[in-house]
């Protein structure tokens, strides 16, 4: 007969052991079986109505603990200099924790009365209860610039790289922190304008050399305009922000809703549950759950917040930043569904039937409190065998089912034939000092699909929802491809040897076939990538045109309002709907939908092509230590001037330029997409596999420059007399002929 643990070491056990409290990991832990398990059950009802523990579906957590990601208030210095900080939202009834703050060599330094968030673990025998190590400061706001530095006497200058702001900035000596003359520096406003009329900076960080890898993503700031300031009120505005309660909302703080996101994710915007649906007409079918975080509650029309958000449109990511269309303060604080905190969400609650696809769907503003945070590679791995102790309790519960319904929504998804591209995403790692150590492609895991396509689901029940109420909104529109680069397309397709069929309406089905035909080839990227060229841009708009390429009637965007402005306008829309209170879509937000809908889709261009840049400018900065190495590619793209080539180690694109060829004519087809060599016959197309060298590499164009070594597998030989990059000489006989002439015209003048 095994021995009761007493009460307090069951509290210990929940204690230590956070990831392991269901009834079963105690019974286990402590070795109770048989009939014992009905005096455990027992016990832990009984400790729950003391208020010691509270139950959460089938686990027991101890409401008197931080959660893993909390916000916290700077309170002031021990004895020994060592800062100590109270989180600013605690819903336990016993006394508010202290937590210690460990600093690193790289944070910022902190003062009382500081706002961070921080992660925090639990300490015994300590006179605090937690340690807790920077995430980030929140709420500080000083004027920044980004320039040259230009080193003077005492002190120095800084020049502004952005060409619209001529204005210097004067830098005391002790504020220089040790920067160079020419580094590129980041600065913050140190006090008011000298006597010569300039402002004060103090240099926060050194970027060094301007072209170096960790200046590529805020020159591209600049250079495209994204504001990557807020401006004082719209700080302020979020700071007086206070967590949303349960009034007027629907209580889903038992839901098991968890968020999956990469493993580097600063905010958590959508947390999903799925389980079997239990309604006896729907046999084999599934409940999904998507909620949202409710930015609208925060974020109401005409405040500053909002017209700072409509100005920025979305968040740009970079690989070693992000500029958040929304203050820290709501982004990673109240509008991130963090582990353990309740969160006010919009959340809808989807039923599939046993083919994936959508029978019915509801809408709800909720409180949800999720009980994980999860990354898409430890789910992955749970699934594949190998759970952590953060996915080991849910794997029955939630990440289970999860799965079980994706595999539902992918017999939906194989019915309606969206575009099914092949483009595997680059990941570009960097160093604390912003160098790149790696440039891979991105994993594609099933887990990442299993997010798509709630979301997916959920963006469609948003939009259907809002045309049955004739509620105005912004769909996601993308039309289908217009005939000039189909026939491109066509084109292509017939040079790789491919058909795309004629003479009947397009459907993503057709563009599939020739995906699919072209897979498991040497044309497979290029066809992917011409498929691709041959979209139109999606856009924002209050009409619905549809969207071709996921082949749906209806699609609007209301997953992602935290980093999306169009999100945001559905969520108003959806709280007008429903009558969910005063803070949905206004007079002027439904008269100014159109102009909305083409800033936000501006807005998005420009994000898109300060991303691409820095990607661009990173690749070339990380490649710029290989010149003249070999490496293996393809044919991507044909033009007078050159051939373009896809490296396959990295991605990377660049350029075999025409002139590096030889002293040899190449003469261009644009419709066969290919450059002919007219003395050797040498053919240059699409698809062909090639050995190039890297001659070029400029970080900060992000170009580079090949020489082409091989194509098929067949060494290329220049022409004698090719000078690499300058233009061939001529021959001799041209040379003596035109010389000749030349002489010829003299002659007849002169006389």
């Amino acid at each position: 007969m095994s021995t009761l643990p007493t009460k307090d070491e069951i509290l210990q056990w929940i204690s230590d052991n956070p990831t392991l409290t269901s009834k079963r990991d105690i019974a286990r832990a402590f070795g109770i079986k048989g009939a014992d398990r009905i005096d455990l059950k027992r016990m832990l009802k009984e400790l729950e109505a003391e208020g010691h523990l509270e139950k959460r579906k089938k686990t027991y957590r101890d409401p008197d603990r931080l959660p893993p990601v909390a916000l916290l208030q700077v309170t002031g210095q021990t004895p020994d200099g060592e800062l100590t900080a109270r989180p600013m939202e605690w819903h336990g009834e016993a006394a508010e924790p202290k937590v210690l703050v460990i600093p690193r060599a790289s944070d910022p330094a902190l003062g009382e009365g500081d706002r961070i968030l921080a992660r925090v673990q639990e300490v015994t025998g300590e006179p605090h209860q937690y340690e807790g190590k920077l995430i980030r400061r929140i709420g500080t706001n000083p004027l920044k610039v980004l320039g040259i530095f230009r080193k003077r006497g005492e002190g120095g200058r800084i020049l502004p790289i952005d060409k619209g702001d001529g204005k210097e900035w004067r830098v005391a000596a002790d504020a220089v922190n040790g920067a160079r003359d020419g580094e590129l520096v980041e600065a913050e406003q140190a006090g008011p304008k000298d006597r010569l009329g300039l402002p004060s900076a103090r240099i926060t960080d050194r970027l060094g050399d301007p072209t170096a890898p960790k200046a590529v993503s805020l020159i591209a700031i600049h250079q495209h305009g994204i504001p990557d300031d807020f401006p004082d009120e719209v700080i302020a505005e979020a700071d007086r922000m206070k967590p949303a309660g349960l009034n007027g909302r629907e209580d889903l703080r038992e839901l098991p809703l968890i968020t999956i996101d990469p493993a580097d994710a600063r905010d958590h915007d959508d947390a999903v549950y799925a389980h079997a649906d239990d309604d006896p007409g729907n046999e084999g079918g599934h409940v999904i759950w998507v909620a949202i975080a409710d930015v609208a509650y925060y974020v109401r029309p005409g405040s500053a917040l909002d017209q700072e958000a409509r100005k920025r449109g979305n968040s740009s990511y970079f690989p070693d930043r992000v500029v958040p269309m929304l203050p820290d303060r709501l982004s990673g604080d109240l509008c991130s569904l963090h582990e353990g905190v309740p969160r006010a969400c919009i959340a809808v609650r989807m039923q599939i039937d046993a083919h994936g696809e959508k029978i019915g769907h509801r809408f709800v503003r909720g409180l949800m409190r999720s009980p994980a945070s999860l990354n898409y590679h430890e789910v992955q791995a749970a699934m594949d065998g190998a759970p952590n102790e953060a996915c080991a309790p849910l794997m029955e519960e939630v990440i289970k089912p999860l799965y079980a319904a994706h595999e539902a929504l992918k017999d939906a998804r194989n019915r309606r034939q969206p575009l099914d591209l092949d483009l595997p995403e680059r990941k570009v790692e960097l160093s604390e000092e912003g160098k790149v150590l790696s440039v891979n492609f991105a994993d594609r895991l099933e887990a990442h699909k299993i997010i798509e396509e709630c979301m997916v689901l959920a963006n469609v029940a948003a939009a259907e929802t809002l045309i049955a109420k004739r509620s105005p909104l912004l769909f996601r529109v993308h039309e289908e491809p217009p005939p000039e680069k189909l026939e491109t397309l066509r084109d292509v397709a017939d040079a790789a040897g491919l058909v795309l069929a004629k003479g009947q309406a397009l459907k993503t089905q057709h563009l599939n076939q020739l995906l699919h035909a072209a897979q498991d080839t040497d044309h497979s990227e290029v066809i992917n990538m011409a498929t691709l060229r041959s979209m139109t841009q999606a856009y924002y708009a209050p009409a619905n045109f549809g969207h071709f390429g996921l082949a749906l009637a209806s699609y609007a965007h209301f997953t992602s309002p935290i980093r999306r402005y169009a999100d945001l306008i559905v969520h108003r829309s959806l709280i007008s709907a429903h009558g969910w209170g005063e803070d949905g879509l206004t007079p002027r937000d439904i008269e100014t939908l159109q102009s909305t809908g083409e800033h936000i889709s501006d807005t998005e261009r420009r994000s898109m092509m300060a991303e691409r840049d820095t990607n661009d400018r990173y690749l070339a900065a990380f490649l710029s230590e290989r010149i003249g190495e070999a490496f293996t590619g393809r044919i991507s793209g044909v033009a007078k001037f050159g051939a373009f080539v896809r490296l396959d180690e990295t991605g990377a694109d660049g350029l075999i330029p025409v002139r590096s060829l030889g002293r040899e004519f190449f003469r261009f087809d644009r419709d066969a997409a290919t450059l002919t060599g007219e003395d050797s016959g040498l053919v240059i197309g699409l698809g062909q596999r090639v050995t190039v060298k890297l001659s070029e590499a400029a970080p900060v164009t992000g170009g580079l420059a090949l020489e082409l070594v091989s194509l098929d597998g067949k060494t290329v030989t220049r022409k004698p007399g090719a000078r690499g990059g300058k233009a061939p000489r001529r021959k001799a006989g041209q040379a003596k002929r035109k010389a000749d002439k030349t002489k010829r015209k003299v002659a007849r003048k002169r006389r």
